[in-house]
C-alpha cells in the first residue's frame, strides 16, 4: 500500500510539473475558438470581440470556427471532446450551458463537468423586435395583434435551447401569445428573415438587434432589462411596457475542455480579464447594447458557481414556459 501511494504521489507530481512546463511555453501557435452558431449572431459577435483582445495579450492569433446545429449543442459537444491543451476553446452562452440540459435529455456533455470555465465575456439584455411592416406602434398593440393572429404569427429563434429560444419562451409566456416558433441554425439567419419580412417576430439578446433597429430595418419593441439602452433609446424596458416579469440578462462566456492544465486556464483568464479592462472592448460592446462584466463577476470560479446555480433555477421556468407556449 505504501509503495502504491508513493507511486501515485510521484505520478501526480510529474503531472503537475508537465502542466507547469506546458504553460510556460503556451501558447506557441494559433488558438481556435468554437462558436456554436453561424456568423452574425450574438455569440459570434461577442466571441470575435473577446478573441481579438485576448490574442493581443497572448501573443498568438485566435481563429473563430463556426460549428452550428441543434441550438449550439453540436459545437459545444465538439469543444467538450477536444484535446485539453488550451488550443481549442468554446464561446458559450446561457443557451448551450444553462438551457440545453433541459431541452436535450441525451446531451453528450455535462455543463458542470466537461468544461473548464475561463470567464464571462459579456452581458446583454434580451430584446424583442418585429417585422417593420406590422401595423403597430408599441408592444401593447403588438401583443393584441399577436393574439389575434395566433399560430399564423411566425417567431424566429436560433435553435431549441439557445438564448433566443429562452427569450422567446419567456416573452410568449409573459405576453400570453402562442405564435408558430421557427427554429434557425442561429439568429444571424433568423434576423435576415425578420428584416426580409419572412418572419414576424424575433427575441434575442440586444447585441444582434441594435444595428437593425438603428437602421429601421426592424421595429424594436421591448428590452428585458432594468434600463433603456443609449444606442436604442426609443425601445422601452419591460417594466415601462407593463411586462415586469420579462427580465432576462444574457451572459456569454469562454470555456476550455475539461482537463486543461490550471496554469493554462489561468493564462487565458488573465488575457480575458485584461481584454475586458480595455476601454475599447467596453466601447465596442456598448455600441451593440452589451456591457463588460464587472470585476466581481469575472474569472473561472464565478462562472462555475453561476452555472451550478442557474441550471436548476432555470429548468422549471423553461419547462413551464415551453408547456404554456404549445398550441391548445
Amino acid at each position: 500500500m505504501r509503495k502504491t501511494a508513493g507511486l501515485l504521489t510521484t505520478f501526480a507530481a510529474a503531472a503537475l510539473l508537465a502542466g507547469a512546463a506546458q504553460a510556460q511555453t503556451y501558447p506557441s501557435h494559433n488558438i481556435v475558438v468554437i462558436v456554436p452558431f453561424p456568423p452574425g449572431g450574438p455569440s459570434d459577435i461577442v466571441a470575435r470581440i473577446a478573441a481579438e483582445g485576448m490574442s493581443k495579450h497572448l501573443g498568438q492569433t485566435i481563429v473563430i470556427e463556426n460549428v452550428a446545429g441543434a441550438g449550439g449543442t453540436v459545437g459545444a459537444t465538439r469543444a467538450a471532446e477536444a484535446k485539453p491543451d488550451g488550443y481549442t476553446l468554446f464561446a458559450a452562452s446561457m443557451g448551450t450551458i444553462i438551457a440545453a440540459p433541459t431541452f436535450y435529455p441525451n446531451l453528450k456533455y455535462d455543463s458542470n463537468k466537461d468544461f473548464e470555465p475561463i470567464g464571462m465575456s459579456a452581458n446583454a439584455p434580451a430584446a424583442v423586435s418585429i417585422n417593420k411592416n406590422i401595423p403597430v406602434k408599441d408592444i401593447k398593440e403588438f401583443i393584441a395583434y399577436a393574439k389575434q393572429k395566433g399560430p399564423d404569427l411566425k417567431q424566429a429563434h436560433g435553435g431549441v435551447g439557445g438564448t433566443s429560444h429562452m427569450a422567446c419562451l419567456m416573452f410568449n409566456d409573459v405576453a400570453g401569445i402562442k405564435p408558430t416558433m421557427v427554429a434557425y441554425r442561429g439568429m444571424g439567419p433568423g434576423m435576415n428573415d425578420l428584416m426580409g419580412g419572412h418572419i414576424d417576430i424575433a427575441c434575442e439578446q440586444a447585441v444582434v438587434m441594435v444595428a437593425a433597429i438603428q437602421g429601421e430595418k426592424v421595429k424594436g419593441m421591448v428590452l428585458a432589462g432594468p434600463n433603456r439602452l443609449s444606442v436604442i433609446p426609443n425601445v422601452p424596458t419591460a417594466k415601462e411596457a407593463g411586462l415586469d416579469s420579462f427580465q432576462l440578462n444574457i451572459w456569454s462566456g469562454i470555456y476550455a475542455p475539461k482537463g486543461t492544465p490550471k496554469e493554462i486556464v489561468a493564462k487565458l483568464a488573465d488575457a480575458l480579464d485584461k481584454t475586458l479592462d480595455d476601454p475599447v472592448t467596453a466601447e465596442r460592446l456598448g455600441k451593440l447594447g452589451g456591457t463588460v462584466p464587472p470585476k466581481a463577476e469575472r474569472g473561472p470560479e464565478f462562472l462555475r458557481k453561476t452555472v451550478a446555480s442557474d441550471i436548476p433555477r432555470w429548468a422549471p421556468i423553461l419547462k413551464e414556459a415551453a408547456a404554456s407556449s404549445k398550441p391548445n
